[in-house]
Formats: C-alpha cells, sequence, structure tokens
C-alpha cells in the first residue's frame, strides 16, 4: 500500500475512535513528544475540546506518526482532517512567495515576525494558498528556535563548511541557503537524520537545538556552530475544505487556542535553549562562536536568486 494510502486510512479510523465528537483534528508533528512545540499542542488540545463542549477533538501526533511532512501536506489537501506544524518554505511549493518567511538572516529576532504576519502581503498570500492549493494556514507563530550548523569537525567560518554533506529540508529556499553558506545540502526527512549521521551517509545537519536533542543527535555529532541563519518560525496549516466545515464558533475556538498555544510554545522554546545547550555540552559537544556577518555575507543572493527582493523589502520596513 502506498504511504498516502496508508496515512488515509490511518486518518479515516482515527476519525472512526472519536464517533461521539461532531468534529476531529489530527495535528501531526516530526518533533518529539517533550519538544516545548508538541507539550504546547497538547495544552491547546485540552482548551479547545473545554471551550467546544467535546463538539471538537483534538488528537495529537508527534514524531511524523501520520508519515512525512510531504506525505501529510498532501492527505490535507485532499480534505483530511489532519492539521501540520510546517514551515514556510516547504508551503512555497504551493504558493511560493511564502519561502521568503524561511530565508536566511531575514529577522534579528523571531517576535520580528509579528510584524511581517500582521501585513496585507502575507495575508494576501494566506489566502491565496487556501483558494489556490486547499490548504489553510491558521497561524504562524510557532517559533521552535535558531538553527545551527551540527557537525562532526569544527566550524568557524563558511569555508569550513566546504564538501560537507549537509541535512536540510527539502524546499528549493532551504537547499539554496545551505549552499549559498559553503556546505553541500542534503534534504532527508527528519526522522532519517540520525541513522544517516550514524552511518555516515551526512556529515552534518541544521537544526535548532530542541529539535536535536529530542532526536538524540548529540549523541552522532561532536560540534555545534552557532550560526543562526535561520529564526525558524513555523504555522499550523489544514484543509481549507475541512475548515471551512466548521461552525463559525468552532473555527473561532480553534484559531485562537492554537494562536495562543503557538505563543506559550515559542516562549517555552526560548527558556530551553540555556538548558539544552548545558545538557549538550555535558555530552561533549563543543559549541563554537562564529562571527555571523561572514555567514551572512554569502546568503544574500538566496533572495535574488528566489526573486525574493522586493518582498524582503516590504515585509521588513512594515510598508
Amino acid at each position: 500500500m502506498k504511504t498516502s494510502a496508508i496515512v488515509s486510512a490511518m486518518a479515516l479510523a482515527l476519525t472512526a475512535n472519536v464517533a461521539h465528537a461532531a468534529y476531529q483534528l489530527n495535528l501531526s508533528s516530526a518533533l518529539s513528544s517533550q519538544d516545548p512545540v508538541v507539550l504546547a499542542m497538547e495544552s491547546a488540545r485540552q482548551a479547545i475540546e473545554e471551550r467546544s463542549d467535546g463538539e471538537l477533538t483534538i488528537q495529537v501526533f508527534p514524531n511524523s506518526q501520520l508519515g512525512s511532512d510531504e506525505d501529510v501536506v498532501e492527505q490535507i489537501r485532499s480534505g483530511a482532517n489532519i492539521a501540520i506544524l510546517i514551515d514556510a518554505g516547504r508551503l512555497s511549493e504551493y504558493q511560493p512567495e511564502l519561502g521568503i518567511l524561511s530565508a536566511p538572516y531575514l529577522v534579528e529576532d523571531h517576535s520580528d515576525y509579528a510584524q511581517i504576519t500582521s501585513s496585507d502581503l502575507y495575508l494576501g498570500w494566506v489566502e491565496s494558498l487556501a483558494d489556490d492549493s486547499g490548504l489553510r494556514l491558521l497561524n504562524y507563530n510557532w517559533f521552535q528556535g535558531s538553527r545551527q550548523m551540527l557537525t562532526q569537525d569544527p566550524v568557524e567560518s563558511p569555508d569550513d563548511l566546504s564538501g560537507v554533506r549537509v541535512r536540510t529540508i527539502n524546499s528549493p529556499v532551504w537547499v539554496k541557503t545551505i549552499e549559498s553558506m559553503g556546505a553541500t545540502p542534503t534534504p532527508l526527512p527528519w526522522s532519517e537524520v540520525y541513522s544517516a549521521l550514524q552511518l555516515g551517509s551526512i556529515d552534518g545537519a541544521e537544526a535548532q537545538l530542541t529539535a536535536a536533542e529530542g532526536q538524540n543527535l548529540h549523541e552522532v555529532i561532536s560540534h555545534i556552530a552557532l550560526t543562526s541563519h535561520i529564526h525558524l518560525m513555523t504555522g499550523i496549516a489544514t484543509s481549507e475544505q475541512w475548515y471551512q466545515s466548521l461552525p463559525e464558533e468552532l473555527q473561532v475556538i480553534l484559531t485562537e487556542e492554537l494562536t495562543r498555544a503557538g505563543e506559550d510554545a515559542s516562549q517555552a522554546t526560548v527558556d530551553a535553549q540555556d538548558a539544552v545547550r548545558e545538557r549538550m555540552e555535558a555530552e561533549g559537544v563543543t559549541f563554537t562562536e562564529v562571527d555571523i556577518e561572514l555567514f551572512r555575507e554569502r546568503v544574500g543572493g538566496v533572495y535574488t536568486d528566489l526573486g525574493y527582493d522586493e518582498y524582503r523589502e516590504q515585509l521588513v520596513s512594515g510598508d
């Protein structure tokens, strides 16, 4: 049976298990069950079920239990009652302009995304995504952390990344970013990164610290360069068809509680950084402070090559 068919069958089975509820949503994430993001999802589940008096129920599925992000997105586009935590780079396959939200060094701090996601430009992209691709982006305020370089050998400058095969997300903006930084981009599902590092099929990965710890990557890498090349903000996307089937009051509850959870998750992620680093250092991982300007200079062409220059100016300036 194809993966997409398996995911579809799982969604149907899950729906049947909660037949007492008028509406049910399966919430998918690639992150571990102990990640601050997934813990916030569980809190949102409780709040949504309480506010809706059980009319809308949520089931949270961490660790890519419903399949790869790409497979889950296709099920969502087909109308399945699934939502996924996803970055804009992946959504750029359906709405190219959204990819800029995952572009390197777009903002100085993750809080700067609030201005971007309240802009008319961004809101127009959200509606186009729903109309043209069947994907309803409910919010984009889940900060997962800043992306760092995780390698076997120390990285102090872009030159140290030459020939280094680095796992990244399979979308144009991510691949071009890692390539511009000097490495060889190697797209892989997140669930395969540990084994790929262990077997030597890749030399490193780029990820935020909480997610890296959740996958125990500190066991298979020895150095982390603090490049902070992307402040990983993500959002929750669901089926436009399913979303429009909800009564308006349930739409409001769902949107409000998931947005509140995104804010909570973001703060919890920020609060967790120092402790995660301390635990990794205790396991023998060496952290390197780098000159970020050396990396920033390398990635300017990403915006030009992908046609993001004009959008960058509008989003960052607030025009």
